[in-house]
């Protein structure tokens, strides 16, 4: 490594010809245009510009020990550390400037143990999430928390963003199949929170701390998590309906029924149309709201029917799909819907409790009207978290920057969420993007709080400053 095509401050350079001195064996990518990529996240990289040529310092340990020793030289240096997984957040929690240096946990990709009998699987951060599935295949076991983004986001990004995806309306959150972390602290120090154990009450819940903080209170080198056997059936059921308003009732249906599948995914009109445009589909021409929803488990006929008994009361037209166009479905759930390039837009990820979501839907015309945008928002209807897409009409007299009227819309909607008591972000984070947001949220109180508690942790705010709070 030479210093001469380092260009950033002389901390940087520091750092990185002392940890090349100390620890010669930990993976070093100096300052440049190979390292521009972990300048941002996916939330981010579109304010990236072709302007940019160098990314900032890169330090890729392949192992707890390696974490510890970057961390700890950072900290006796004052060298700033970003957290970095995948780099597949929607928050800019991943975003790092030139004078900082990016910790990536990309090499810490081991699967350390698979225990059925104790229903847990020991990994690495850098761990990708779908590839944990195929790992668990042959015990019969799956990890549940599912993203949309699973087969390239990994375990790590998944637990510092508390990510939810598609199966949380039966398994819960991130959050809910994680029993214990191993982290790094601040001061290079190594701790263990949590239990392997399904119980334990022993002390604070740490573990449920660290899970959703965005990276700035330590670096998590090793989870244990939870679970569950492989569903000895699963089957997709699709009902459409005539307009989004007969959609939202349709959600309340599935509520008041017995049944309680794994994952209930809500499009509007607007986005079936953004589908079919994207993909060559043709779903609008089913229907202009679809409910899409997955079963499993015993008993698979009968959840069936009780459902499509349930649907068809509210006007659904009900489809229990074929294996084959079910995964089809699914598929387009997860990527089949396009962003807009010719546009201005904004992606949302706001929450509300399930039964308020109608309502959420229903101020959409009027912020239309109000801001001249559009909007529209796939759920996952199962827990009340919607995905909005506002966009707006790009004009030739349009600078680099979007238009006020889009951020004002994007605000107004938060709000919205926000008066029927529901949250700014519900999986993605609050990163950068939405620290505005956040602040309409959370009181003063318990701001001061937070930050009291990152300065107990990491009292010179090495980790990931200026994220998540």
């Amino acid at each position: 490594m030479t210093t001469q095509q380092i260009t950033e401050a002389p901390a940087i350079q520091a750092y990185l010809r002392k940890l090349t001195e100390l620890s010669p064996e930990i993976a070093v990518l100096e300052p440049g245009a190979e390292t521009t990529r972990y300048s941002h996240d996916a939330a981010t990289a579109k304010a990236a510009t072709a302007a940019q040529t160098q990314g900032p310092a890169v330090v890729l340990p392949a192992s707890a020990t390696e974490v510890r020793q970057a961390v700890k030289l950072a900290g006796d240096l004052g060298v700033t550390v970003v957290p970095r997984g995948a780099g597949t957040g929607l928050s800019g929690g991943a975003a790092a400037t030139g004078n900082q240096v990016v910790i990536s946990t990309e090499k810490l990709s081991r699967i350390i143990e698979v225990s059925p009998l104790d229903e847990v699987a020991v990994v690495e951060p850098g761990v990708i999430n779908a590839d944990l599935n195929k790992h668990l295949e042959p015990f019969g076991l799956f990890y549940a928390p599912d993203p949309a983004s699973f087969d390239i986001s990994s375990i790590g990004g998944n637990i510092a963003t508390n990510a939810g995806g598609l199966r949380c309306a039966k398994y819960g959150v991130t959050r809910e199949s994680i029993l214990s972390l191993d982290v790094v602290l601040a001061d290079g120090s190594l701790i263990t929170v949590g239990h392997r154990s399904i119980k334990g009450v022993t002390g604070l819940d740490l573990t449920s701390l660290f899970v959703g903080s965005e990276g700035i209170l330590g670096i998590v080198t090793q989870a244990t998590v939870r679970l569950r056997p492989i569903p000895v059936a699963r089957k997709t059921v699709s009902a459409f309906f005539d307009s989004t308003a007969e959609g939202t009732g349709g959600l309340a249906a599935i509520t008041r029924s017995p049944v309680r599948p794994a994952a209930i995914e809500f499009f509007d009109t607007p986005s079936l149309a953004n589908i079919d445009a994207h993909s060559g589909t043709a779903l609008r021409s089913r229907g202009a709201a679809l409910i899409l929803i997955e079963l499993d488990g015993y008993g698979i006929g009968d959840q069936a029917a009780d459902l499509a008994t349930a649907l068809s009361a509210v006007g659904g037209r009900v489809t229990v799909e074929a294996d084959d166009d079910g995964v089809r479905l699914w598929e387009l759930r997860r990527s089949g819907r396009g962003l807009p390039q010719d546009k201005w837009y904004i992606g949302e990820d706001i929450a509300v409790p399930k039964s308020r979501l109608a309502e959420v839907y229903a101020a959409f015309p009027a912020l239309e009207a109000r801001f001249g945008v559009t909007i529209s928002a796939v759920s996952h209807a199962g827990d009340g978290n919607l995905h909005p897409l506002i966009t707006l009409d790009k004009m030739p007299d349009d600078g680099p920057t979007p238009p006020a009227p889009l951020q004002e819309a994007a605000t107004e909607l938060v709000k919205v969420a926000l008066s029927l008591g529901g949250t700014v972000t519900g999986e993605h984070g609050v990163g950068t993007i939405k620290k505005e947001w956040a602040a309409l949220e959370l009181s003063e109180r318990s701001r001061a709080l937070q930050h009291a508690i990152k300065a107990a942790v990491d009292p010179a705010h090495l980790l990931n400053p200026g994220k998540a709070i």
